[in-house]
């Protein structure tokens, strides 16, 4: 079956296509290509598409196409993995943020599945609206075939009550109110990987998360059994533009602050929170660590700050949770961040050195294949650098559930 994957986010839709062999087959699924829209609602858009190979797959025309919503993003893909000589789509899963309080499976698509992720805005505001967007344009697009939603959120399920419980009155917990989690998929396609590509599985793990979201998750037996986001993906450590934990009463005196109606206030505050917050909120520049680490190397006070801003907090993180475990044998860095920025890698690590986590420089600044140990070799804990496959993992959820339905 050839299943076509969507990953948006709100200023990027990336996409793949895999085929998962005959219904009779138990091998990976195998990817075709890859490819993304960047720059949505900028003067810069761009798509991309690259087969297994690396080789473009695109002309340079179609390549400059326009997008100023996700939206048209999605449609500039469609046209794209439409066109002569592409793959049939057979299956469609689309990656989710927030499924709200009704849905806890990785769900084939139904109008009422599209109707509680409408309820499940409320929690997602930055996300949901997108995602929904999204598969509504590509069912109509494919209409004969099936499609999936693939929650983040599914791979905390197994974090404790005392985890995931806000103490708050009762009647918001009872609505969902509760600590949900995110960066689900990621989490799992580096558990997936781990098991297959390091020698003794750790029993006592943290996966550090870091790009423009980020999060940390400590996992017992590669089982979630806590993590720094909440009930969304804007609280937590410090991000690229949100700031991850705050004191309630800040939030209150920043809604208090605002002119408006209600709406314009929140609103107002959403946007603080979500798009003028993080790093970028402490430097006043774009949301980008490379831009960030020039500053800092030419004296910036604003980046130099930044950066002990955004490495103590997933240090504090990481040291929590190494606490709650009763000690860390294996701590994996992934996504932009956690995966190319070695100096982030030992910052956040410099304060551990007492816990007895050390890096070996030269591993930590080399080249890397999928799964990469970075560690000394007289440090007490495994560190490691491995990338996110959500694609791939997706790509899977939505073949088991195919399957399922036949």
């Amino acid at each position: 079956m050839r299943i076509l994957v969507v990953n948006s986010g709100s200023s990027s839709l990336k996409f793949s296509m895999f085929d998962s062999g005959s219904t009779q087959s138990s091998s990976e699924p195998r990817c075709f290509f890859d490819g993304e829209v960047s720059g949505i609602g900028g003067p810069g858009t761009k798509l991309a598409l690259r087969a297994a190979d690396g080789a473009s797959h695109l002309n340079r025309g179609l390549a400059q196409a326009k997008a100023e919503t996700p939206v048209e993003a999605i449609r500039l893909v469609l046209d794209a993995v439409c066109a002569s000589g592409m793959p049939k789509v057979q299956a469609v899963g689309y990656r989710v943020v927030h499924p709200g309080a009704k849905l806890d499976e990785h769900q084939k698509i139904t109008a009422e599945v599209l109707r509680d992720l409408e309820e499940a805005v409320a929690f997602a505001p930055l996300h949901d609206p997108t995602a929904i967007a999204v598969i509504r344009e590509g069912m109509a697009r494919f209409p004969d075939v099936a499609h999936y939603a693939c929650f983040d959120t599914v791979f905390h399920r197994t974090m404790p009550k005392e985890a995931t419980t806000y103490p708050v009155p009762r009647a918001y917990r009872e609505k969902g109110v509760r600590r949900y989690g995110f960066h689900g998929l990621s989490c799992e396609s580096i558990v997936r990987q781990m098991r297959a590509e390091v020698g003794e599985f750790p029993k006592r793990m943290v996966i550090a998360h870091l790009g423009s979201g980020c999060s940390v998750t400590a996992l017992a037996d590669g089982c979630s059994v806590d993590t720094t986001m909440g009930l969304t993906p804007t609280g937590g450590i410090v991000m690229g533009t949100r700031p991850g934990d705050l004191d309630p009463g800040l939030v209150l005196y920043l809604l208090r602050k605002q002119k408006g109606d209600r709406d314009e206030t929140i609103s107002t505050v959403e946007t603080i929170l979500n798009h003028e917050s993080g790093m970028a909120g402490l430097t006043g520049m774009a949301n980008d660590m490379k831009t960030v680490r020039k500053a800092a190397a030419e004296g910036d006070e604003r980046a130099l700050l930044a950066l002990k801003v955004f490495t103590r907090s997933v240090t504090k993180a990481i040291g929590g949770f190494c606490w709650l475990l009763g000690g860390l044998d294996a701590i994996v860095f992934a996504g932009g961040i956690g995966e190319h920025d070695p100096l982030s890698r030992i910052e956040i690590l410099s304060d551990l050195q007492n816990l007895g986590v050390s890096i070996n420089p030269t591993l930590n600044n080399g080249r890397r294949h999928s799964v990469l140990r970075i560690s000394a070799s007289e440090s007490k804990t495994g560190v490691f650098v491995a990338s996110s496959q959500e694609d791939l993992m997706i790509a899977l959820h939505v073949d088991r559930m195919a399957r399922s339905d036949k």
